[in-house]
């Protein structure tokens, strides 16, 4: 069993500091396939938020996500 690091709110105030910055992401996908992503975190809403890629394309995430490790989330640093 995997130890809890951080809470549903912890993931969530992390999040919302990471908005309109520019973060790099690697996604679980299940069946070992990861997909590496880059964008911008536009919206963050009570239950998820949203990240633009740099092909202009819009996705949406949940916090448990991100709680559960299937979603890594780094700034780029410019």
């Amino acid at each position: 069993m995997r130890k809890v690091l951080m809470s549903l709110e912890d993931v969530k105030l992390k999040i919302l500091a990471l908005k309109g910055r520019e973060v790099e992401m690697n996604v679980n996908r299940g069946r070992k396939k990861i997909e590496a992503l880059s964008g911008v975190i536009r919206d963050v809403y009570p239950s998820v938020f949203t990240v633009e890629t740099s092909m202009a394309k819009l996705q949406t995430f949940s916090y448990f996500d991100v709680l559960c490790g299937n979603v890594k989330l780094k700034e780029i640093e410019l």
